[in-house]
């Protein structure tokens, strides 16, 4: 806490009264933003891997299917 009594001291005395506010509006809006843009960033990373994951899945599932295929042809033919 007396960090930040200070860093706002000394943001007053060198930007002055009149622009702090509009400097920490600016502030505030700039840090929504980044927060929103870090959010959209995991989701598009959480649906990549979602993605890649059922694409995993699929292939796996279709070599199973054709290697029953291929014993059950093996068995009628034996």
């Amino acid at each position: 806490m007396p960090e930040l009594i200070v860093i706002f001291v000394i943001a007053l005395v060198v930007i002055g009264p009149q622009k702090l506010p509009d400097l920490a509006r600016s502030l505030g809006r700039g840090l929504a933003e980044f927060k929103r843009a870090t959010e959209d960033f995991k989701q598009s990373v959480q649906e990549e891997s979602r993605t890649a994951e059922e694409k995993d899945k699929l292939p796996q599932s279709e070599e199973n299917e054709e290697a029953k295929e291929e014993k059950e042809a093996a068995a009628k033919k034996v």
